[in-house]
């Protein structure tokens, strides 16, 4: 059973912000959901602030639960920074570090930083976790996860970006394919396209969505999938995928697919971000690994998308 050095009202409180429920937050705390709203209750009569907005489907957080939550999860996380430290003192807790990524990178990316880094460092203890854009960066918030790797459009609360890249969309598609002789295209291009698309919540079908929406432009995707690595060797024929250059790189660079930029700003306006909490200290091999997927980032920052790669024995061949 986890230790916290939280009172018990902000324990409460932390579950409740999390789960956006009571009741949920209840049985994730193994008591009662009537114990929950009281001490809710005296948290918020001791401040002298209303901490939620209590509505039908769920707990919304005020501007005043907005900032206990930050303020709250930092120590969180550093307290249970403190009583892993306390629970195990030994060297291989020390060698630690915690990966949090989405699916994206998962496939090849972060598996070829990770062999690296082993390399460099065979006695460390690397642990990946591969979720939805919204639940990396909450895996880092619960300090659940010491780093994390994802697209973003914005800021978030209670996250430093330790590094920061211009990440664009790109059109991939089959090197034969009627857009391929084109240098850029438009949305409008694309949608006469069958269109192999992610999940509506990830941040290239969502700024995708937004330039349909201000052109008026309407598609319906021939796939669609919350698994983005399944759909790039689907491609045939006239088909279109969206993607950034990390994932389709290794059939671009093999003369298989061809990868075309977006003529509108809202498909160039992704950055790809490296996050930790903020406020919480960062162990020696942690920022060595930031270092190292830094580096990564970087090179692969430096290709040209579209230009076939010498043929060498180098590791960015795996992609």
């Amino acid at each position: 059973m986890a230790i916290s050095l939280l009172s018990l009202p902000l324990r409460y409180f932390l579950e409740v912000a999390r789960t956006g429920s009571v009741n949920q937050a209840a049985q994730r705390l193994h008591v009662a959901a009537s114990a929950v709203s009281r001490q809710l209750g005296k948290l918020e009569d001791s401040l002298g602030v209303v901490l939620f907005e209590r509505q039908a489907r769920g707990m919304n957080l005020t501007e005043a639960g907005t900032r206990l939550l930050a303020h709250a999860s930092a120590h969180d996380a550093q307290a249970l920074e403190l009583v892993e430290q306390l629970q195990d003192l030994s060297a291989q807790g020390a060698l630690r570090v915690r990966l949090a990524c989405t699916e994206g990178f998962a496939a090849a990316f972060m598996p070829l930083v990770m062999g690296g880094f082993r390399q460099a460092y065979p006695q460390v203890q690397l642990q990946l976790q591969v979720a939805v854009p919204q639940e990396v960066s909450a895996l880092v918030l619960r300090g659940e996860a010491d780093l994390a790797l994802k697209y973003s459009t914005a800021p978030e609360k209670g996250l430093q970006v330790l590094h920061s890249a211009i990440a664009p969309i790109y059109a991939v598609m089959p090197a034969q394919h009627p857009l391929a002789r084109q240098r850029s295209v438009s949305v409008a291009d694309v949608v006469r396209y069958p269109l192999l698309l992610g999940a509506a919540n990830t941040t290239g079908r969502q700024l995708f969505d937004l330039s349909c929406a201000v052109q008026g432009l309407r598609y319906v995707p021939a796939v669609e999938s919350n698994f983005s690595s399944a759909l790039l060797p689907l491609l045939s024929g006239q088909d279109v995928v969206l993607a950034s250059y990390l994932t389709a790189a290794r059939w671009v660079e093999a003369g298989l697919l061809a990868a075309r930029p977006f003529d509108e700003t809202q498909l160039q306006q992704r950055r790809l971000q490296v996050l930790a909490a903020e406020g919480r200290s960062q162990s020696a091999l942690v920022q060595q690994f930031t270092q190292a997927l830094v580096i990564a980032i970087e090179e692969y920052g430096k290709r040209k998308v579209g230009r076939r790669r010498k043929a060498t024995p180098a590791p960015a061949s795996v992609f």
